[in-house]
């Protein structure tokens, strides 16, 4: 048996695992073990900034950054965890600056900021009787607060972690592919991991576990996600009887290459990129009339989808117009340096996305707009976790001993009901950096505990029970029946008739996944298992993510029920957790928002209260 022991076993090697090692490291023995190269995992393709109140270019604060959170989560944000981001996130910008991240900067040194989407502050020259349009009438307007290092800011982060847990004598284990939890009496003792080039598995014992494996947008036919983000670890947690928090919000972007739904960053908006329908009209004025393109990424994209319904796409196909021209720019007045700009600006500030669209859309945004569609692109909901990263039971808060997740496969919940744009690499950072912290606590004050005999058994006999099945239908047709689904049905906009349609036919293709086959049988790098396996991921979080959707009759954020147009405070106002309960549908309890509460003349009153959410 390939037996390896580390006090602490951090699973992904993106922002949040790699942070969380680097924190860990620090005081006890820690690896990482990566189904990708490090380099290769998808923080890597995250663009515009993280998000943090610095203050570089104008007046800011984090209680502005923790107001525009809570109220871009439509009020189902953790108020606690959203002031601990937000505070934290200052320090951490400073930490990674240290490390040497090259941000870009201001004329004076500073890191540079930038606007984005549902980041804002109080207008200094707000009057409520002042005539609607005008700029007096604005309560809040956009802020810079994303910093960025050109539109490669997630890649610049995960080059800088990388290189900071080889100084620091991290352990990794690249292209090492975990199938399982080793759990004990309720307690996590490690995992099971299969090496990719030789098909042999290997187990990790370890005294806490850190599941960072990303999202899971593969389970939608048009998604900004890479292929690996199948949802391993949620789905492994899953299936060892765990809950996953808010599954049904699952963020839309509205800006993804038209139907690659490969990502074009909100930084061209927070630029000053303009959003046009087929008749040439800026339609977000019609929508969002204060903040307008720097709405929050839901309303943006039901924007889209409300203008291609009303048959305003352009030429009548389904897209609209995204324009970063210099000469737009200037005619709307978007820049953020309140100047004129001209092509070169543009081009500095967007490299990777003019790229982009020249290399994929044959576009060239410097003389042309470029078409776009909403992309599915952002899992609000996953493992739950306390802000220490520990793995919750159940709704009641008792954690999970040994056993930690953080980044996007976890939910803290700082995101709710819709993420804001930058504040994803942030969480990545901070909770990264808190379960790294805990985990090495955790493990200084116990023993390894003892290891079961055999702990890899049940992978081996589930991967000899696939190879040795005859192949009888491709795995493919069951993905594509599955993301077709998803995205029709469970998609910007859902129903009751739609989503049941969406549940039966995930049960359905469960039942014909039991009984997939492999053309390749052999062990050494065998792509056509590791897919077949993701797969099975994926249609355990499709099946999570339809039946808290279908449990949630309201619309709050990125879950939009049309037969249930509103919000409902009353019934609705809390995080839902489905629970796996052998082979039948899962169950959907509801579990309290945290809500930070104030004494003031002997009544109590909430900080963030509840408004309504326009922009």
């Amino acid at each position: 048996m390939n037996y390896h022991r580390f006090d602490c076993i951090i699973v992904g090697a993106g922002g949040a695992g790699m942070m969380a090692a680097l924190e860990s490291s620090r005081k006890v023995g820690t690896a990482v073990v990566s189904k990708l190269y490090p380099t290769r995992s998808h923080t890597g393709a995250a663009q515009g900034g993280i998000a943090a109140a610095l203050s570089n270019l104008e007046d800011d604060s984090w209680e502005n950054h923790a107001y525009d959170t809570i109220k871009g989560g439509d009020y189902l944000v953790d108020q606690t965890a959203a002031e601990i981001l937000c505070k934290e996130a200052v320090d951490c910008i400073y930490e990674l600056e240290h490390m040497g991240l090259p941000f870009d900067r201001t004329a004076d040194g500073r890191i540079s900021q930038r606007r984005f989407g549902g980041h804002t502050k109080p207008n200094p020259i707000y009057d409520p009787s002042a005539t609607p349009g005008t700029d007096a009438a604005k309560p809040r307007i956009p802020v810079m607060r994303a910093c960025h290092a050109a539109d490669r800011t997630g890649h610049m982060i995960l080059q800088t972690l990388y290189q900071q847990c080889i100084k620091q004598g991290v352990t990794f284990f690249d292209e090492f592919h975990m199938l399982d939890l080793i759990m004990v009496d309720g307690e996590c003792r490690g995992i099971v991991a299969i090496e990719i080039a030789t098909g042999q598995l290997h187990t990790f014992h370890a005294k806490s576990v850190l599941l960072a494996t990303g999202g899971f947008g593969r389970m939608f036919k048009t998604s900004s996600n890479a292929y690996a983000l199948t949802g391993d670890g949620p789905a492994i947690a899953y299936r060892h009887g765990l809950p996953l928090e808010d599954m049904e919000f699952y963020q839309f972007h509205p800006t993804g290459i038209y139907r690659l739904g490969i990502l074009l960053s909100e930084a061209c908006r927070g630029d000053g990129g303009v959003m046009f329908n087929g008749k040439g009209e800026r339609f977000m004025d019609v929508y969002a009339p204060n903040l307008k393109d720097l709405a929050s990424r839901d309303v943006c994209s039901r924007s889209i989808e409300q203008e291609l319904r009303a048959g305003r796409g352009v030429n009548g196909k389904d897209y609209v117009y995204l324009d970063i021209r210099a000469e737009t720019i200037n005619k709307y007045k978007t820049s953020p340096t309140g100047s004129d700009v001209d092509s070169h600006w543009v081009e500095k500030r967007l490299p990777d996305i003019i790229d982009f669209a020249r290399t994929y859309l044959g576009v060239d945004p410097i003389k042309e707009p470029m078409p776009i569609q909403p992309t599915a692109h952002y899992a609000m909901g996953g493992v739950p976790t306390d802000v220490h990263g520990r793995v919750l039971r159940d709704t009641s808060g008792e954690v999970v001993p040994g056993l930690y997740a953080a980044g996007e496969s976890a939910c803290v919940s700082v995101h709710g009901a819709n993420r804001l744009g930058t504040n994803s690499l942030v969480d990545l950072i901070v909770f990264g950096r808190r379960s790294g912290k805990d985990m090495a606590r955790y493990a200084l004050d116990r023993e390894f505990q003892p290891f079961p005999a055999n702990p890899e058994a049940p992978t081996r006999m589930a991967i000899d029970s696939l190879l040795s099945r005859p192949r009888t239908e491709p795995w493919v047709k069951l993905r594509d029946e599955m993301q077709k689904t998803m995205m029709d049905d469970c998609g910007v906009y859902r129903t009751e008739e739609r989503l049941t349609r969406a549940r039966d036919t995930i049960a359905g293709l469960q039942v014909r996944y039991k009984n997939l086959g492999l053309q390749d049988k052999g062990t050494v790098f065998n792509t056509n298992l590791l897919e077949v396996l993701e797969l099975g991921c994926l249609l355990d979080l499709s099946e999570a993510t339809v039946a808290s959707a279908l449990a949630r009759k309201e619309s709050r954020g990125a879950h939009s029920r049309e037969d249930f147009p509103n919000r409902d405070d009353t019934q609705f106002f809390g995080h839902s957790f489905a629970t796996k309960h052998g082979d039948g549908q899962p169950t959907v309890t509801y579990k309290n928002v945290d809500v930070i509460t104030l004494e003031k003349d002997g009544k109590t009153t909430t900080k963030y209260p509840l408004e309504i959410r326009k922009y």
